[in-house]
């Protein structure tokens, strides 16, 4: 296991986009933090420091929780590709679906096991008598009975999930049962996510949030999203490279210099509406159902493209479906006639610096005329609120988190089934075709994230779970 080095960030930037009562509360939160946690680290421990909701949610929460005076650190595990393989098997199922089909059986519990190993010496070196540790998704709860052995308390912070668990996402519970079972807590994203036969007072629900400063988020004018794409290469012709900057976490200054890969039959020019997706290249989001929902259902007359965009495969440790998915989306694209494939972009995003991989995202969507999020599973979906906040009107589906965040009609639309590819198209099609419509669901949009879904919230929502394992803990010494 390594430690992820994060500078701290003042919250105090947040007084400028909250609602004065919210930004108040959470003041208080923080006096009650230093005092809480006064001795003590909060561990997060992962999988992997690139790629995905997770990493962007620890990236901004560790920061501000720093900024704020409390000892939060980041630590990721290490595993061979026969560990992930099991991992990604256990993803897949948790939200319903077979994944590669492959057992998990006495064997995958022996290689789940040995990465467990692996980690436990760097990781017992580390956490002290008193700490707090929050055990994020399935690869790392194999050292949930080490951190309490070690006497600290252990948060398993679930964010994968299914609305109506079916056999596969039973035998995912099934296999990691006996690694979260002890946990002093468990968090998740939803309320119907929570897993049958966990104890109740240790059941907590807390919806993830987007940080509204960090690359991925930050205002951007649109010469500066124009010189973000052209630099990038998405956007051919694009504005000034001089103005391709941007602000990292840190208040340093950043430029975009890497070439995103591009797989299209000509270039994205300016002035074309524009179709998003942002996901990376698994399965559940769908990407096939976009390209084909997209090219069958959404007219040539809209004049609009579609820009698929993920992450460069190689660069995704914990995820090793991800370039057998972009092989398939590479080939269905071919497949298409000649005047759909032509409004087919198919973007993979350098990864190299994930600070320059956010903002070339950000760009992207606030280039989109329409951003859509057609994922077949979701845990919650930040790509969704990421969109919201720059008031894009989303098409996605109403599943998971996603209809936590949409209120369908008023601040995004969902779809009832996503494998429909009629409907999506109608919908996408329906707000190219009424621009008022799109403006005013993208504002709406905005203020909902505003209310909702910012860092802030989060970091009290965590804090009210710590708040609530450390008296327990007290209560059960003093017995």
């Amino acid at each position: 296991m390594h430690e992820v080095e994060i500078s701290s960030m003042t919250p105090d930037r947040f007084e400028a986009v909250l609602h004065p009562e919210r930004f108040a509360a959470f003041e208080r939160g923080v006096d009650e933090a230093r005092e809480l946690l006064d001795g003590r680290v909060v561990w997060n421990v992962n999988s992997t420091a690139r790629g995905g909701g997770v990493v962007e949610l620890l990236e901004s929460l560790v920061a501000y929780a720093r900024g704020a005076g409390v000892d939060v650190r980041w630590g990721v595990i290490e595993g061979s590709p026969e560990f992930f393989t099991v991992t990604k098997r256990i993803h897949n199922r948790l939200h319903g679906a077979e994944g590669d089909g492959g057992a998990l059986d006495d064997e995958a519990h022996r290689i789940y096991q040995r990465t467990a190993e692996v980690n436990l010496k760097a990781f017992s070196a580390r956490v002290r008598d008193g700490d707090v540790v929050i055990v994020h998704d399935p690869q790392p709860a194999g050292l949930i009975e080490a951190a309490r052995t070690a006497g600290a308390v252990v948060i398993w912070r679930c964010h994968v999930g299914l609305d109506r668990p079916n056999h596969y996402a039973r035998e995912a519970w099934s296999f990691l049962r006996r690694y979260v079972a002890n946990a002093d807590a468990y968090v998740f994203s939803r309320a119907s996510f929570v897993w049958e036969g966990l104890e109740s007072e240790r059941i907590n629900v807390i919806p993830p949030s987007i940080d509204v400063f960090s690359p991925k988020n930050q205002e951007l004018d649109s010469k500066t999203v124009s010189a973000v794409l052209g630099a990038s290469g998405v956007l051919a012709q694009g504005g000034d490279p001089g103005c391709a900057t941007f602000s990292r976490h840190d208040g340093t200054p950043g430029r975009v210099d890497r070439k995103a890969e591009l797989f299209e039959e000509q270039p994205l020019r300016s002035g074309m509406p524009v179709v998003l997706q942002v996901s990376r290249w698994d399965a559940l989001k769908d990407p096939l159902g976009v390209i084909a929902g997209f090219a069958e259902h959404v007219p040539a007359e809209t004049g609009a493209h579609l820009v698929y965009a993920g992450p460069a495969v190689a660069a995704v440790a914990d995820d090793p479906e991800g370039a057998r998915v972009l092989r398939e989306a590479m080939a269905l694209r071919h497949s298409l006639p000649a005047e759909p494939r032509s409004r087919v972009h198919l973007v993979s995003l350098p990864m190299e610096d994930p600070e320059e991989n956010a903002i070339i995202v950000n760009a992207l969507q606030r280039h989109a005329s329409v951003i859509v999020q057609k994922s077949l599973a979701e845990g919650f979906g930040l790509t969704v609120a990421e969109a919201m906040w720059k008031a894009r009107p989303v098409v996605a589906s109403r599943i998971g988190g996603i209809q936590d965040q949409i209120v369908d009609g008023e601040s995004g639309v969902l779809l009832d089934d996503p494998r429909d590819p009629a409907a999506f198209g109608a919908a996408v099609g329906d707000l190219l075709g009424d621009p008022g419509r799109a403006e005013r669901i993208g504002d709406r949009a905005r203020e909902r994230v505003r209310d909702r879904f910012t860092s802030l919230r989060s970091l009290l929502d965590y804090l009210g779970v710590i708040r609530k394992v450390l008296a327990r803990s007290r209560a059960d010494a003093a017995v």
